[in-house]
């Protein structure tokens, strides 16, 4: 038996590989699993693609897959053809992960393209969650990539009003007003303040999201976030940010500043604002069988792993039209 996956193996260049695999002894709490599909995370595949994020190559990515259980060691909890969305996954055909990191997908009717985005769904879930905020409250989303749209469908749902999303791009605005949001506008809007603060009753919105990681973002935020509003620090910063004017931004308006990282969540017990990470995956996925969210909108490619070279190349162009890309492993299970 062969494990394919896909490998950086220097800066801007992937690889399909292949080696032989013996199967492992499970330790009581790892699951072996046959990947379905997975699903690409533009923004920080891109950083470690680029060298960005830092760590040397070859590397080994991806975050997001759907698989089926072959083999689970006795404490995981988990059976034999169990379906499960697997988080901090890779890209790769077969799969060994801790108990932990899998969330069992209950409704088999659900595709496993629609599933996968559980994963990342739940982290722009996070940026919204950490501002704890209330029904009727206004909230700008900047950046409208899979986490930032994933914010705006959740803060519709929670009935945020209005709801704003913020992007350059011209179709990623659109999907953000089919997923909910009452007006949408580009960073460069020489008016885009003024013109969220027309929306707002003039204050400004009670919370925004920042996704972008863009060391300028957070900056225009703080702009039209109003008075004893808070910001939400989503998106990677991996820049640092430079010449806030805290004391006219921040501290006299009584701005909060919000770290939603995804990492920052409790392991286990969640608390008011800040779940746990498959507490948000479970979630998801129930409102994806509900129809409440529907994540195929987000899918602009399916493509067979052997097209990852190309795939990647373009993510490193910065290809616009890229968005929800979803490798498909189901033709290596043979192998």
């Amino acid at each position: 038996m062969k494990q394919y996956s896909i490998f950086f193996t220097a800066p801007g260049k992937a690889e399909l590989q292949a080696k032989e695999w013996n199967e492992p002894d499970l330790k009581q709490d790892e699951v072996l699993l046959e990947t379905e599909c997975t699903l690409v995370s533009p923004g920080t595949e891109r950083a470690c693609l680029l060298g960005f994020a830092g760590g040397n190559f070859p590397k080994l990515l991806g975050y997001s897959a759907v698989a089926r259980v072959l083999k689970a060691g006795k404490e995981a909890g988990f059976h034999p053809g169990e379906r499960v969305a697997v988080y901090h996954s890779s890209h790769s055909s077969l799969l060994v992960k801790k108990a932990e990191d899998l969330v069992k997908i209950e409704d088999d009717a659900l595709p496993s393209s629609s599933a996968v985005f559980c994963i990342i769904g739940s982290m722009g879930l996070q940026g919204m969650r950490r501002a704890r905020p209330e029904f009727g409250e206004s909230m700008a989303v900047l950046g409208l990539g899979l986490l930032g749209l994933f914010a705006v469908r959740c803060a519709s749902l929670s009935g945020l009003f209005p709801l704003i999303g913020v992007d350059f791009n011209e179709k990623r605005r659109k999907l953000a007003e089919e997923f909910g949001a009452d007006a949408t506008f580009s960073p460069d809007d020489p008016e885009l303040a003024a013109n969220i603060k027309a929306l707002t009753g003039g204050a400004g919105v009670n919370v925004a999201v920042e996704v972008t990681g863009n060391p300028d973002a957070l900056n225009s935020a703080l702009d039209f976030t109003a008075p004893f509003g808070r910001v939400t620090l989503t998106g990677c910063s991996r820049t640092p940010t430079k010449e806030i004017d805290f004391y006219s931004k921040v501290h006299k308006p009584g701005i909060t500043i919000l770290g939603a990282h995804n990492m920052a969540r409790p392991p286990h017990d969640a608390r008011p604002g800040c779940w746990t990470m498959r507490e948000d995956m479970a979630l998801l996925l129930r409102l994806f069988s509900a129809g409440r969210i529907h994540p195929e909108r987000l899918i602009t490619e399916r493509a067979e792993p052997e097209k990852a070279p190309e795939i990647f190349d373009r993510l490193a162009k910065r290809d616009p039209e890229m968005l929800g890309v979803l490798f498909d492993w189901n033709a290596f299970h043979s192998k």
